[in-house]
């Protein structure tokens, strides 16, 4: 099961952090949030996307929304979400609980500048009920410290 994956990853990668199991959803950025009682943007969502024939995770803030045309620059070429059945097959994670941690295989991942103005992010667990709350820089760290500027925030 995925949850487990993502337990196991962080136990050998980053046995100081916990995978956050809850009782209530946090399937959606705006559930998440309010379980945990921060701002949305504080929530990290993971994108799975398609460039030409390339699969890759974005982490972003939960706010932000992929910008076509940042994404096209930082990515040289148009960027296509990846339907569920694509996400779980590439994350072994649901769609609600999908995170960079736990994967089936090597995945370049990369970190959204909109990050940066947060110290502590929270990221899904690898279910619709399960977080694992962070430091920026250890979210960086844990996901090949690649950074893009892809997404737009709100104003």
């Amino acid at each position: 099961m995925s949850l487990e994956s993502v337990q196991s990853d962080l136990a050998e990668r980053a046995p100081d952090l916990s995978v956050i199991v809850t009782e209530a959803s946090t399937a959606t950025v705006q559930l998440a949030a309010e379980v945990h009682g921060v701002a949305p943007g504080q929530i990290a969502k993971t994108l799975a996307i398609r460039v030409g024939g390339e699969e890759f995770l974005l982490v972003t803030r939960g706010d932000a929304r992929l910008s076509n045309a940042k994404a096209k620059a930082a990515f040289g070429g148009r960027p296509r979400m990846l339907g569920a059945e694509d996400v779980l097959r590439l994350t072994s994670h649901q769609v609600g609980g999908v995170c960079p941690f736990g994967l089936p295989a090597p995945l370049t991942i990369y970190c959204d500048e909109s990050l940066k103005i947060y110290d502590e992010l929270i990221p899904a667990g690898g279910s619709t009920h399960a977080s694992v709350r962070l430091p920026l820089a250890r979210l960086a760290e844990l996901c090949g410290d690649r950074w893009v500027d892809a997404c737009d925030i709100p104003e």
